[in-house]
């Protein structure tokens, strides 16, 4: 039996070279054409796949960018708050913000340039 070692995280997206952009800004990843690497080799490889059909529910599986590991209360709001302003400039688009509750700490959730839900966590 094999051991599965590396994973990549594929998107069905209408134009891949400027989604890959997008994400490596977002991760501090290296855009290469239609994917984002992780230059260190310790994240996921995403690849974008051109496909002629758009989006039109919502995602079944989503990418949680972790801005405020280990923080709670005001600290945590503070950084996630920064971040998003920062991926608003890129282009991404915030939906609401989820505040912290018995179970969960807040989280922030948006959507990429094209309109895939992602959590900034």
């Amino acid at each position: 039996m094999s051991s599965i070692r590396q994973v990549q995280i594929t998107f069905d997206c209408a134009e891949p070279e400027r989604l890959a952009r997008f994400w490596s800004q977002v991760l501090g990843y290296t855009a290469d054409a239609d994917s984002a690497a992780d230059p260190e080799g310790v994240g996921p490889r995403l690849y974008f796949q051109r496909v002629p059909e758009g989006k039109i529910v919502k995602n079944r599986v989503h990418i949680d960018v972790r801005v405020g590991t280990g923080m709670v209360g005001a600290e945590r709001l503070a950084a996630l708050e920064a971040e998003c302003a920062r991926l608003v400039a890129l282009g991404a688009v915030r939906e609401r913000l989820l505040p912290a509750d018995e179970e969960n700490e807040s989280c922030i959730v948006m959507r990429d340039i094209e309109d895939n839900e992602f959590c900034l966590d």
